[in-house]
């Protein structure tokens, strides 16, 4: 994770990506800001990319390659897992079954229910951004 690097959006819903974006730059965060709509794309550019990644937000319910499946697949690819990006899930669906698995199995930094409301989400964003900030990161340290 470096405090500048990008942020990562995946989710299906474009609307919901663009929310995410202007939020940030509500927030004033300045980081780059790179949006996918399906884990395949973001898989590829996680493998490839020189970038330190911030953090990653996932939808779980994406078409093709869910949500869990893509962060098992970054937990399963070693290049990838000592990269250490911090990974959160969000989703307007959430059960037990998925947040024990994202936990436990897939280690994430949070599951969040995703609110419908632009303030809630915000607030959200911003102390989800701010504890990363604040955080000493082992890539952070370099």
């Amino acid at each position: 994770m470096s405090k500048n690097g990008p942020i990562i959006i995946i989710d299906d819903d474009e609307d919901d990506a663009d929310m995410y974006k202007s939020i940030i730059r509500d927030l004033g965060i300045t980081n780059k800001f790179i949006s996918f709509q399906n884990t395949d794309e973001a898989l590829s550019y996680l493998i490839e990319t020189k970038d330190v990644v911030f953090s990653i937000l996932c939808d779980i319910n994406i078409p093709g390659t869910s949500g869990l499946q893509f962060k098992r697949n970054i937990k399963n690819n070693p290049e990838l897992k000592k990269k250490m990006i911090p990974f959160m899930f969000f989703s307007t669906a959430v059960n037990e079954k998925d947040v024990n698995e994202a936990f436990n199995e897939m280690t994430v930094q949070g599951f969040f229910r995703k609110p419908a409301d632009y303030s809630e989400l915000k607030s959200m964003l911003a102390a989800i951004f701010n504890y990363w900030r604040l955080s000493c990161h082992p890539n952070s340290l370099k």
